[in-house]
């Protein structure tokens, strides 16, 4: 068993360093020599690390020395029985989950309150959703995890289904019960999948939700970039004991690059083995701070940091106090809005705002000082822009339940026609909608678009939300199947 204190694929970077090699091959840059403007923002030893596949530093599509360790080191660190090492964000992570699991025809099932990229994956490879929908919180607005039992039905109605999906956590930091829920698909035949792009420090800290791995799932999608400490876009894909290593690594090699980043690759090796050294103390502070921060901003009045006073053992089986969420409609003012202030008017970037509530990410490079700052600031917008919220006129209910009429493939690629966004009431879509972040489509391709959706659409659109997906990049006309 390797050592987590090694890092294999920096400590070859490091000794290709020493050698001097002259470059005859890509990138062409020739590290950092013919782009002087790009090596200036990067740095001179960052774009002389951003080199091609060779024999000392391995190859990601095919790895047998470097790269292979760093994955087994991986595997070991998370409790997987294989880890991949992804480059194309967690989206590729997610995709080749999928397309892992089933294809043209298979049923997943899944909740709808999915990333774009779980509809992306099933548009890919043919898979038919089988939805449960999750319950939602009538106050705050969001979209909860899956009741066990509607998880049941849904097995029992679709005993042909290949596999159940589950978000660990949602991006608020609901969890369902991931236990139970991959007992159910065993027990089935069925394999379980878990998008865990939120909560890479599960499996490093004390006191937070059980991860994927642990509780016996068979793929987890991992945002190492997210709550880990890598580089924006490396990710992890994760594999129990069920699932064949070279078969899913042929699915990777479908999608992602022959020209892995080794500025990307060292990202995850490095950050696995400060988590693995250094998680539990570094996730322990986090955890402490996230709370300090819960019981200011709630001492503020008006808003409501909500946590683990929501867990039911059911819809919230489970919460993840890292994820610093906070309802901001008490005081008049929609979670778009006071992102958008909070960027403005104080400097201060949160990782998104929806129509009721904000989300301040907190991860192993926070610090207390800047929360001090973000509690100010949301106390000086209570002072100065709060408003009467019976005047305000604003919406709550972020989860609309789809219709779904054909499978996301099909709608994807059927004959379409774009039509103006108040004519759509009624067709079927053939599209993505979605504010980003979160990315969790309004409406993805096959699904009916209502009344509900559009008044929606209109609505976040006029409050400021960022909406991402259609064809239209104003979003004043829709993709719809024709007739």
């Amino acid at each position: 068993m390797l050592s987590q204190e090694r890092a294999p694929i920096y400590e070859a970077l490091k000794e290709f360093e020493k050698k001097r090699v002259v470059p005859f091959d890509v990138p062409g840059h020739k590290r950092g020599r013919g782009n002087p403007e790009l090596a200036a923002l990067l740095g001179e030893r960052c774009v002389r690390m951003d080199v091609n596949s060779m024999k000392p530093l391995d190859n990601l599509c095919h790895p047998v020395s470097v790269i292979r360790d760093a994955e087994e080191l991986a595997a070991q660190a998370f409790g997987a029985a294989h880890a991949f090492l992804m480059v194309g964000g967690t989206t590729s992570a997610v995709q080749a989950m999928i397309l892992s699991a089933a294809k043209r025809g298979d049923k997943i099932i899944l909740p709808r309150n999915v990333h774009r990229s779980v509809m992306g994956a099933m548009v890919l490879c043919g898979a038919v959703p089988v939805y449960v929908d999750p319950a939602c919180d009538e106050r705050l607005g969001i979209p909860l995890g899956m009741r066990l039992d509607d998880v049941k039905a849904a097995v029992k109605e679709h005993p042909d289904a290949k596999a159940v999906l589950v978000n660990n956590p949602t991006y608020y930091g609901i969890c369902s019960d991931i236990c139970s829920i991959v007992q159910l698909a065993h027990e089935n035949g069925m394999l379980c999948l878990a998008d865990e792009a939120h909560g890479t420090h599960f499996y490093f800290g004390e006191g937070l939700p059980v991860p994927a791995m642990a509780a016996g799932a068979d793929l987890a999608a991992v945002s190492m970039h997210k709550s880990g400490g890598s580089l924006t876009q490396s990710s992890l894909l994760l594999a129990g004991p069920r699932m064949s290593e070279g078969h899913v690594r042929q699915i990777i090699n479908l999608t992602q690059t022959t020209s892995g980043s080794y500025l990307l690759l060292s990202s995850l090796d490095i950050s696995r083995r400060n988590l693995a050294l250094r998680g539990r103390e570094s996730f322990k502070k986090v955890l402490g701070m996230a709370r300090y921060a819960r019981g200011e901003i709630n001492a503020v009045g008006g808003y409501d940091a909500f946590s683990r006073e929501l867990i039911n053992g059911d819809s919230v089986f489970d919460f993840d106090e890292t994820k610093l969420s906070v309802h901001t409609l008490d005081i008049g003012l929609a979670g778009i809005e006071v992102y958008d202030l909070l960027r403005d008017e104080y400097d201060i970037q949160i990782e998104f705002g929806d129509l009721g509530n904000i989300l301040a990410y907190l991860s192993i490079g926070d610090r207390a000082l800047d929360l001090e700052r973000l509690v100010g600031a949301l106390a000086e917008i209570k002072r100065r822009y709060a408003k009467d919220r019976a005047k305000a006129g604003l919406m709550v209910q972020e989860y609309i339940e789809p219709r779904v009429a054909v499978s996301p493939q099909e709608a994807f690629y059927a004959d379409k026609e774009m039509l103006p966004l108040e004519k759509t009431e009624g067709r079927i879509c053939s599209e993505f909608v979605m504010c980003y972040p979160p990315g969790i489509p309004i409406l993805a391709p096959g699904e009916e678009i209502t009344r509900d959706i559009l008044d929606y659409i209109v609505y976040a659109k006029a409050k400021g939300c960022s909406m991402t997906g259609p064809e239209d990049p104003d979003i004043l006309r829709l993709n719809v199947l024709r007739m």
